[in-house]
């Protein structure tokens, strides 16, 4: 039965990126298509640990080039799981499936052709770069398991085709019909031995499963001047020795990049590169990637783990997303993990309860915050790049991971009101003023806001270092930590918080008490016009500019991690603030003169909305009723001007 459809809107557009070539190298094509087959390879060997039918005994996974220089063609087949024909139009019927509207916008944004072509690898669309070398590719597979096999065409004109096929055995083959060869263009003759011999060299010596290609000879009948005659012989292009199990002066860091190429699909050169061997009563290797830029979905918990970190089993694969050999804050890193001790037919579900799985687990999170400990002390700078890259999904181990949280604590790189560049939490109490005995934050969804918030007045005034802390999750993690070190974390926002040391915050206190003495009357008067949306107005000893702001007491929500909350669908309970003011403000003295001349005057009731709705705005959250103070402002305005 034969198909016709139409690719979507964006996948068009993606087609034609691809057609017209972002990519400055058109020779990665061929990378991509074995990257493809090896992981198709992996997937029916792992497919066959429960089904052992899937592969008959003596079956040899391979991938085989065939080259036709008449013809022009090159074909890339393997015999792996292969596709049925609904797999065939999900996955390669449509262009990044997942997330082509947010790839179509990153690649707008990106700066440069480099960055361009390094998001290709990231939205999973590399099988189309075979259409800037091809005018037309054909895909032949059939799943194992399965008899039927599909055939699917495109010509890259926003159309493909899906037909009923014969193929002997499962697997996968994609024929390119290449375009003429331009060397300015940088097309090549992909037809030419010689060239896919480099080619598979380059990028792929590594892979797992040979890579053949039948080639010619000459060969001599006999010995000295025997008669000479050609014959076609299939000969493996590729190494397979697994790059994991060579020493360090063995590989030449162009291979670790390409194995990082191979196993993440990422065409940025990697951040970091972590290589050890583990002996002892456990007994495994790891070779692990940073990359240098995060994924485009790292935030969401879905992200691709078939990217991650694969486990091999005495250099056998087993599975490409074991996401129990990492915490998922460290969801970002790549790589294989090769263990001589696991039973070669371990599944998932026996590897969630496996006790060494566990140890490894503990095993390789401690080598991958060792090695970021690392080059946060050799290379700030590098460091740094990383943090811009992973630090907001690093912190949700700040709550995920109490056994390691101290050397989370450690990795940390913070904004704060000592100056623009980030900083180490041990920085920052290498900085704290005689006396301070806390560290103190303050919360909130703009950097610069926060900078400006009332709430750092008081702490300014003495000189006082306070964190700057933006991220979302930031609400979550401050409120699990409850120290660092013998330093206390306290927020700034917090009724309680406030800069000096003990003897000064005593007299500061007892002096504010005094003054309020004297306010009480206007101070219920204020509290009786906001009724329930405060929890109690009263003199601030925090602010020196500011009229007003609102402070959270002891144990209550702040309202940044309220708004979350509730973003998120969840019920979160109404939390009522205090409303402090600032006793040596105008707007405070022209209050006690009305107050005194008239304690009904409505003007302190309307003074008391308007200072409470500035409190609001000043930290950045949302009235409940913008136009209601909007009109109150311009009436105070009018007043004014009269």
């Amino acid at each position: 039965m034969s198909e016709r459809h139409e690719f979507r809107t964006e996948a068009r557009q993606l087609l034609g990126l691809m057609i017209h070539s972002v990519y400055s190298n058109k020779d990665i094509f061929l990378r991509e298509l074995i990257s493809n087959s090896s992981d198709a390879l992996d997937k029916r060997r792992f497919e066959a640990v429960r089904q052992p039918e899937l592969l008959p005994e003596g079956t040899e996974l391979a991938i085989r080039i065939d080259a036709d220089p008449g013809a022009r063609t090159l074909s890339v087949s393997d015999n792996g799981i292969g596709m049925t024909r609904e797999e065939v139009r999900d996955l390669i019927g449509t262009i990044a499936k997942s997330g082509t509207q947010e790839f179509l916008r990153a690649l707008r944004e990106a700066k440069d052709a480099a960055a361009s072509t390094a998001l290709i690898g990231q939205f999973g669309v590399g099988f189309y770069s075979t259409f800037m070398v091809a005018d037309r590719v054909e895909l032949v597979t059939r799943r194992a398991g399965e008899a039927a096999a599909t055939r699917w065409v495109s010509a890259g004109d926003g159309w493909y085709t899906l037909d009923d096929a014969a193929r002997e055995e499962p697997g996968t083959t994609v024929t390119l019909h290449l375009k003429p060869a331009d060397e300015e263009d940088g097309l090549k003759d992909f037809t030419k031995e010689w060239e896919i011999r480099q080619l598979v060299r380059q990028y792929s010596d590594f892979v797992a499963y040979p890579v053949r290609m039948e080639v010619e000879r000459t060969e001599r009948d006999g010995e000295g001047e025997g008669a000479e005659r050609t014959v076609r012989a299939l000969e493996t292009l590729n190494s397979m020795k697994a790059i994991w199990l060579r020493g360090r002066d063995e590989v030449t860091e162009e291979e670790y990049h390409e194995f990082y190429r191979h196993i993440s699909h990422d065409w940025n050169d990697p951040l970091l590169r972590i290589q050890a061997k583990i002996e002892g009563t456990l007994e495994y290797r790891l070779l692990l990637y940073i990359p240098s830029k995060a994924p485009w979905d790292l935030a969401y918990r879905h992200m691709d783990r078939a990217r991650g970190v694969h486990l091999y089993v005495k250099r056998v694969f087993i599975m490409d997303d074991c996401s129990d050999l990492l915490p998922e804050y460290l969801r970002f890193v790549r790589g294989v993990v090769d263990s001589e001790d696991l039973p070669l037919n371990i599944s998932r579900e026996i590897l969630q309860q496996n006790r060494q799985i566990q140890r490894m687990n503990r095993g390789v999170t401690a080598k991958v915050l060792g090695a970021l400990k690392d080059l946060a002390e050799k290379d700030p700078e590098k460091y740094a790049a990383f943090w811009a890259e992973f630090g907001r999904v690093l912190k949700e181990g700040l709550f995920q991971d109490a056994e390691n949280r101290g050397a989370l604590l450690d990795l940390a790189r913070l904004r704060s009101t000592a100056g623009d560049a980030e900083t180490s939490l041990a920085d920052y109490v290498a900085r704290m003023k005689p006396g301070q005995t806390e560290i103190y934050y303050l919360t909130g969804e703009n950097p610069e806001t926060l900078r400006r918030s009332p709430h750092l007045e008081g702490f300014a005034a003495k000189g006082w270092e306070v964190l700057l802390l933006s991220d979302p999750v930031d609400e979550v993690w401050t409120g699990a930590v409850e120290k660092y070190g013998d330093f206390a974390l306290v927020s700034a926002a917090r009724g309680t918080a406030a800069a000096g040391s003990e003897e000064e915050r005593k007299q500061e206190e007892e002096a504010r008490s005094e003054r309020e003495k004297e306010d009480a009357p206007l101070l219920a008067r204020m509290r009786e016009a906001l009724g329930d949306r405060v929890k109690d107005v009263r003199l601030s000893s925090r602010l020196t500019e500011s009229a007003a702001c609102l402070v959270s007491d002891e144990g209550d929500l702040s309202p940044q991690l309220e708004r979350i909350l509730k973003a998120m669908g969840q019920e979160a309970p109404a939390v009522r603030r205090i409303l402090e003011l600032n006793p040596d403000h105008p707007v405070m003295a022209a209050l006690r003169r009305r107050h005194a001349a008239d304690p009904a005057a409505p003007v302190v009731a309307e003074y008391a909305e308007l200072l409470f709705g500035q409190a609001v705005l000043a930290e950045g959250g949302q009235l409940p009723d913008p136009a209601a103070f909007a009109r109150r402002v311009a009436e105070l305005m009018a007043r004014a001007a009269e």
